[in-house]
């Protein structure tokens, strides 16, 4: 089996740390995108697996509950030939008492060649990232970024429909929590797209005004004219459930039904980054159809994630 050949790109990753999208051009996110394809064609094959980082070490670092990014990461480390290990925080020496520094100095003493963390405060990532040699891949940090999400979400969204310059994309939900909202946002408008966000009042950031977004409480409103709806979940693990009356009167009026469905353009695309509350921010029959690109979603993930440790420990 061969290792996947790619033309020699002007941007080189090695080495370089993925902490969030402010990081990175807009030049680099379509070097980024333009890499992923190869990939998600491993991901379709019998045998699931190139040599690509065959000899390199990632360790997936998860302070937080995780499916689909933990298992993402993994499953594209493994393709690659990677030696994946994966560190549960409640059995390892951080459940007694270990600082984070000590944590990264010890890993950087095993010479690994990637770490992917994710942590419930916003900046751990970037803390690591200054005391370890290797790179530090941000998989979620606190309400702060999640950049591996959004330049998937970015992937799906230029699969389906082509282009993303001059798209309009409506993220619905709890933004003031979503890390992913702030890099969704953070990374669309790099690349030239409109973005509009809908919520109550109560479950927008403090100083939305000044994030170059469109933002509104009115979601029947906001579905006109729109290429693209994001539906984020409530953050009850955050906030509890003091920002609205009750999860019936939120479904009411910020649930992505059917019947608003059919406000919106007939190809509009239905995006979550999981997990889904059914029958609270979105009903089963709209997550289930044909406007849906969740799933896709999920499978673009473990190819951009194959792309991401490919540009970052592999090289070209």
């Amino acid at each position: 089996m061969h290792e996947i050949d790619h033309a020699e790109d002007t941007i080189d990753f090695r080495g370089r740390d993925l902490l969030g999208m402010a990081d990175l051009t807009a030049a680099e996110i379509t070097t980024i995108l333009d890499t992923v394809a190869s990939f998600k064609e491993v991901s379709e094959r019998d045998i699931k697996k190139v040599p690509t980082l065959r000899g390199k070490t990632v360790i997936n670092l998860f302070f937080e509950p995780s499916t689909r990014t933990r298992t993402s990461f993994e499953i594209a480390g493994k393709r690659l030939s990677a030696d994946v290990i994966n560190i549960s925080v409640s059995t390892s020496s951080m459940s007694k008492g270990e600082s984070l520094r000590d944590t990264a100095d010890n890993l950087a003493a095993m010479r690994t060649d990637a770490l992917i963390v994710r942590h419930k405060s916003a900046g751990v990532p970037h803390m690591l990232a200054r005391y370890l040699p290797s790179p530090v891949i941000n998989a979620g940090d606190g309400a702060h970024e999640h950049p591996t999400q959004a330049l998937l979400d970015l992937y799906t969204i230029r699969e389906k429909l082509g282009t993303l310059a001059g798209r309009n994309v409506l993220i619905v939900g709890d933004i003031a929590s979503s890390r992913v909202a702030r890099s969704n946002i953070i990374a669309m408008r790099k690349m030239d797209m409109q973005v509009s966000v809908c919520a109550p009042l109560t479950m927008l950031p403090v100083g939305i005004e000044s994030w170059g977004v469109d933002y509104t409480s009115d979601f029947d409103a906001a579905l006109q004219g729109t290429d693209v709806v994001m539906m984020l979940r409530i953050q009850r693990e955050r906030h509890g459930d003091v920002l609205f009356p009750s999860l019936q009167e939120y479904a009411s009026r910020y649930g992505l039904t059917s019947a608003r469905m059919r406000l919106a353009k007939p190809e509009v695309l239905v995006m979550h980054p999981g997990p889904m509350n059914r029958g609270v921010e979105i009903a089963p029959e709209v997550a289930d159809g044909l406007e849906s690109v969740i799933l896709q979603q999920v499978t673009n993930g473990v190819a951009l994630r194959m792309a991401v440790l490919y540009l970052i420990i592999g090289g070209s």
